[in-house]
Order: C-alpha cells, then structure tokens, then sequence
C-alpha cells in the first residue's frame, strides 16, 4: 500500500521534504513538523484504502469459497471453487456459476444435452446448447467416469472465447477413441448452467485503476513543484549564485514548500468518503454502492444494458387481422373451437380441392399456432417443485413444473406464447416433439430434419411428420427481408413488418409448405449427398435446402418485445439534449441490438441507420467505409467481426467517420473490444468517457473509461463490483441531470 501511495508525485514530494530535515544544513524546524503532517496524511489514506481492499476481499472470499461437488473413488466430496486443480472431475448443478474453464463429459439430462448463459463472459443473455463428450455420456453411471483412461489434448488458451479446438482420447477401449472437441464441448468459466448437472474435467487480470481525479492532482502538484524550482532559481540568481548556493535552493524550496498544500490530499479522501456516503443514504437515488468516486464531466456515454431482457409476445398478424395483447382471448378461442370437434386431433389435408376454399378463421388461427409451437429450438424442462418430483413431474408432463430453455429468449417468449392460448409444448428431444391440446390429448410429430438459424440465412427451419396422420409439413421462420423472397406473392407483408418494426418489436415471419413422401425422399436423398461432399459442402448443403424453400406458404407475422428498463428514453434524451454522445457496446446479435437502440429512441425516428455490412477484409472493408462516407447523420450499426478488420486496417478513418455519427451501436463485441473502442475514443477525441456496464464482459471497458458506473442486474457478481466506481439502478440516471447539464 505504501508503495502504491508514493508511486504519487504529490506524496514522494512531501516524503522528501520530510528526509530532508534529517541533513542539519537543511533543517528549518523540529523533525515532528513535517513528519507528523505527512503521517496523519497517509494514515488516513492508507486507512481508506485498508477499508477497500478489505470490501473487496470479502468479495473474493465469497466467490472463491463457493461450494462445488467433486467426484473421487470414495464417492462425491465438496470442494471450495479456489481449491479447484486441474483434472478434477467437477458436478456442476443447475443455476451454479462455472468455476473454471471446463470439458463438458456427462449431463444427467435424458436428451443429452443441457443450455448455459454467457452473460457474464459475452455479454449475450440467450442460452446456449451445450453437447457432452460422446463416449463419456454413453457411461451407465457418473461414477464410471473414475474407472476409464482417457486425456484430454487443447489448444493455447487464448481471448477467442467463440472457438475451441481440441480432441478428448479413451485409451482403455478397444480401438482407442478418439473424439474431436468444439465450442458446444465447454464450458467457460462464468457462465451459468442452465438444468440438469455437468460432470466437467477441470483468467482474469485486472489493471490497477488510478482515478482520473488523482491523476490530476498529480499532474497540478508538478507543475507547482516545476514553479517553485523556477521561484528557488530566481532567489538565488539574485545573491549572484554565492557561496553555496545549492543548498540555498533546497532551503528556498522547503521555504516555499506551503504552497503546495498537505492537507489538499487528505481533504479530497475525507470529501469522497462523505459524498459516498451521502450519496448511499440518499432516498432518491435507491441502489447506490459508491466507492467515494467523484464524477467528472462527461461527453461520451457508452450504456450497458438499456433493456430488462423479458421478452414478451405483443402481437400476431394473419394479414387481414392482428391480434395484440388485448385481444389473445380471441386467439384462445379460435384454439379451442379447432380442437373441441369431434376429429381430433385435427389433420389438415394436403393440397386438395378444399384448401382452395378460404379457410375460416379458426383454421388460419391454428395452423399459424401450431407452426409457432412446432418451429423453434425450445426444450421444456421439467424440475421437482417441493410436491412433485422431477421423474414424475415429467412423465405427467406437469405444468407447475415445467421450464422452457433455448438459445433465444425470443423463442422462449413464442411458445410460452403458444401455451397461454391453449396449445403446449411438453416434450422434445432429437427425433420428436410433443403438444398438448386444450382438450389434454398429447399430439406427437417426429422431426425429420432441422436447418438451424445462422446470422447469415437469418432464418431457421424444421421437417415434421404428424405421427396421427403422417402428414409431413415444412416450417420456416425468419426475418422479413429473407423471407419476402421465399413465401408466395402477397401484399401486405413489406407494410405489415415497417409497422410493427417502427413499433419497437422483433418482426419473425411464419411460413409452411405441405410436402409428400416422394418429395421428401427426394429431398433426403439429396440433402444426405451434399452433406457428404469433401468440397464446398456449405454451398452445397444451402443449395439443395434452397430448393426447397420455394412458394412457401405465409401464415402470419409475429412481434415481440424486449421490455426497456424504466425510464431510459427520457434518459438517453437528457444526455443526448446534455451534448453527450451515446454508444452503445453490446454482445447480443446485429436484429437484436437494432431493434433496442430503435425502442430506446437511441436512434430517433427521423434518423436513417447505415448497417455495416459484414467484411472480412481490407479491400471489403474499404468498399463499406468508402459507401458509408456518403450518408450525413445516419446512426451506425456494426458487428464486432466487421469493426475488427476496420480498425486493423482503416483505425483512424473508421474512428473518424463513427465519431460524426449522432448514435454508433456495435453488437457481438467481445469484451476486449469494448476496451480497445474506450481506448481510442480517448486518443482519437481528447473526451472524457464513461462507460456503464451490469456483467463480467464489461469490467475491462469499465476500467478503460474515465468513470465507471455499474448497473445493477438480477444476478449480483462480487467480482464485478469490486472494480465498479459505483453501482446503481440505470433507472435513477434521470436523478443526475441537473448534475450531467451543468458540468
């Protein structure tokens, strides 16, 4: 501590004006004049700094003294997460935090498979599918996992934390198994699982953060010092540099050394620990955990989390109607009526002369429902509620037990959607999916083939075959602007998604297609041969899926929104009226972070949005800067891969462009890219920044920027506070106006 205190020029001043007293040529005074101010002043400092250090401690030992189950040859032992070593065979439970960088080897889920949260780590907030290792899962029991020989060969470690590449070897089977390892055979550490439990075989470096106030204080003692060197001279000069005059200078400036005062350190530490703890009782500003920071004035703000990340259905519209929240009892009704005939379950007949007739409305309705329940990638979990346990909850299929999990909230939010009109999903695993009818019957549909959602098809799809009627239909969802290309001719599509879209809501088109045996022999056949091909097999595969995705039928728009965090349009408003520039650095998809920035009025409604397209090179990324140099007052919307080839190549013509535009939103960034964009903005502009952020992915910008504000989210990280300047509510921003206007 005392190292770092005389690390300070202001200190090591007064610590040599104290040393100086010990050479009687130089002495002015008792000993206790200068040794005594200088001891009360780093008393108190280190005083407030033990205080700190002591916070963040207790922080620490929180974390690292959390309890994991371990898995040894006298059964399973508790282990704290710091006494984790490497090879240990770690049970990770449901809603745990993973304590290490991991190898996913067994799960108790029946499907195998189980999905987990990057939040803390990406940023991202939707769950993501995780597949253990193959032979590892195949074990009867987790305990068998002690009894095989096997190692395990991984890359360097390394920031890429989207990539992996390894292989995991049983040496004890006959032929020895030798199984490749990816992204979706880790788990990193941070992240959260999401069910079940994960038997796993088993970085952070923070910089020391120097606040932008003691830097100046700093720099303001030095120049003063620099003046009474100058003043010494001066005097000295004037006795025509006599005898000696050396130590005539020193004396001069131990004489003159008042006017760098000593109590100017210690009034700002007592200033910022009263402001910090008027500002932790002040009623109107609930939440606050300052550390006793004092805000300077700011011109760029970089927001974390503007949203509450709670997805809800709004809306659903069949083009001739939309239903919204209002009116989902009409929904429900139509559901009902369907499945209160006397055929049930219902079966809609191919392409015969009947389906030429207009459908009634009843008939639209569910088809468009059963098209939203039946497309996704959502498993329902089912877990023990205290009554129920999780076996039975399960082969009952309960409702008071049953959690959905996907990689997207959105489809979360679609079939819980789907459940509440009366038509549920209740079972899913590889091969098959099941739905329950308002009136109990269990409908089973067998999955023929999936083609999952890509940031570059934008859409996803799924083959099933109806086990009552063996009729076998073609789903597909996906963003208006590929899909357009893909359903039959209709006008009202294009309107219909500009309006629901101006309206802040996450627009996915619905389509099917009805397909025969033949077809679908066909179509497998093919399908099974491009997957084969050794060269341009990702060209080959979308081919022939391309193929059939052709005059498709539209059966509905669907809208979703992602809740805003109280009072954040008024807030951006304030600052943006204030002269602060807002980026906004996230970690969610390019449709997502747009969308937001929309809904925030991040982007006013009288502003265009450039969106830079993807570049993977320089001659790429040349063309996309050169095109986005002709739009005037146009928001940027850009993604990390994009903004990472900008600035290897075009640093200082990308920043310069970004820098004119009123709202810049970069989504999939990493978290060192979030460093690396405060950091220039710095350099580039000579303005303050501050960087506000609620997850693990934003320490590294939060220590970056000129102030750090943390966000308070719904799960708390110690960690994460103990390098926060202050922690609060994003919603009493607005508390802070007068304060941000003025400075």
């Amino acid at each position: 501590v005392l190292f770092n205190q005389f690390k300070y020029f202001f200190n090591l001043y007064f610590l040599l004006l104290a040393c100086s007293q010990f050479v009687v040529e130089m002495r002015l005074g008792a000993l206790y004049t200068y040794w005594v101010p200088l001891g009360f002043v780093l008393a108190v400092t280190v005083i407030r700094e033990a205080a700190e250090e002591i916070r963040c401690y207790m922080r620490d030992k929180e974390v690292n003294s959390q309890i994991y189950s371990k898995l040894t040859a006298r059964g399973t032992v508790k282990v704290k997460s710091s006494n984790i070593q490497v090879g240990d065979l770690i049970i990770v439970e449901k809603n745990q935090r993973v304590p290490a960088d991991m190898i996913f080897l067994r799960t108790s889920e029946k499907n195998g498979s189980c999905f987990l949260r990057t939040d803390q780590l990406d940023g991202e907030t939707d769950w993501k599918l995780r597949l253990p290792v193959t032979c590892t899962q195949r074990l009867p029991t987790a305990s068998d996992l002690l009894q095989i020989r096997s190692y395990v060969y991984a890359e360097e470690p390394n920031i890429d934390i989207h990539n992996f590449v390894g292989t995991f070897t049983r040496e004890d089977s006959d032929p020895p198994v030798n199984e490749s390892l990816s992204i979706e055979n880790t788990l990193w550490a941070s992240t959260v699982i999401a069910s079940g439990k994960v038997e796993s075989h088993g970085k952070l470096f923070l910089r020391e953060y120097i606040g932008l106030f003691d830097l100046e204080v700093n720099c303001l003692t030095k120049i003063l010092f620099g003046a009474l060197v100058v003043v010494s001279l001066v005097m000295v000069a004037l006795q025509h540099f006599a005898g000696r005059w050396y130590l005539q200078i020193i004396r001069f400036l131990l004489l003159f050394s008042n006017i760098i005062p000593i109590s100017l350190r210690v009034n700002l530490d007592m200033g910022k620990i009263v402001y910090s703890w008027v500002i932790r009782r002040d009623s109107k500003i609930p939440g606050v955990l300052g550390n006793g920071v004092v805000f300077p004035s700011m011109v760029l703000l970089f927001p974390g989390t503007l949203t509450q990340n709670e997805m809800v259905f709004k809306r659903l519209h069949l083009g001739t109607v939309a239903y919204g929240l209002d009116s989902m009892d009409e929904v429900q009704s139509h559901i009902f009526s369907i499945y209160t005939q006397p055929q049930e379950p219902p079966a809609v007949k191919g392409l015969s002369l009947a389906t030429k007739v207009r459908r009634t409305m009843s008939s639209r309705v569910h088809e468009a429902v059963k098209a939203i329940a039946l497309c996704h990638n959502v498993t329902p979990v089912y877990e023990s509620n205290g009554v129920t346990d999780q076996a039975e909850a399960e082969r009952h299929y309960e409702d008071s037990c049953r959690v959905y999990q996907a990689s997207s909230p959105d489809e979360v939010a679609l079939v819980q959607w789907t459940e509440s009109v009366g038509l549920t999903l209740v079972g899913r695993d590889q091969s098959s999916v099941q739905l329950r009818s308002p009136g109990g019957h269990i409908l089973n549909f067998t999955i023929l083939q999936i083609f999952p959602f890509t940031y570059e098809s934008k859409r996803m799809g799924i083959i099933v075959r109806d086990e009552s009627t063996g009729e076998i239909t073609f789903y597909m969802k996906g963003a208006d602007v590929v899909m357009a290309g893909i359903v039959q001719y209709n006008d009202w599509l294009e309107e219909e998604c500009g309006n629901m879209a101006r309206e802040g809501l996450r627009v996915l088109v619905v389509a099917k297609k009805s397909l025969t045996e033949e077809q679908y022999q066909d179509f497998e056949a093919r399908y099974v041969q491009a997957k084969l091909s050794v060269h341009d097999r990702s060209l080959k595969v979308a081919t022939v899926i391309e193929s059939l995705e052709m005059e498709m039928e539209l059966l509905c728009l669907t809208g979703v929104e992602d809740q805003l965090q109280t009072d954040v349009r008024p807030t951006l408003e304030t600052l943006r009226n204030a002269g602060i520039k807002v980026w906004m650095l996230t970690g969610d998809k390019l449709e997502t972070a747009t969308c937001t920035a929309k809904n925030a009025h991040l982007v006013t409604r009288t502003q265009d949005i450039h969106i830079f397209r993807l570049v993977t090179n320089r001659g790429e990324a040349h063309l996309e800067l050169n095109a986005f140099r002709r739009k005037h007052d146009c928001a940027l919307v850009i993604s990390g891969d994009s903004l990472e080839v900008c600035l290897k190549y075009y640093e200082y013509e990308f920043m310069e462009l970004a820098c004119q535009c009123p709202a810049v939103v970069c989504c999939r960034c990493a978290p060192t890219q979030k460093a690396q964009i405060v950091r220039l903005l710095q350099e580039r502009t000579g303005k303050l920044t501050c960087a506000v952020g609620d997850g693990g992915n934003d320490v590294s910008m939060i220590q970056e920027a000129d102030c750090g504000v943390g966000v308070e989210g719904k799960v708390r990280l110690p960690r994460i506070f103990a390098v926060f300047s202050s922690v609060f509510y994003f919603a009493s921003v607005p508390l802070y106006q007068g304060f941000l206007i003025i400075g």
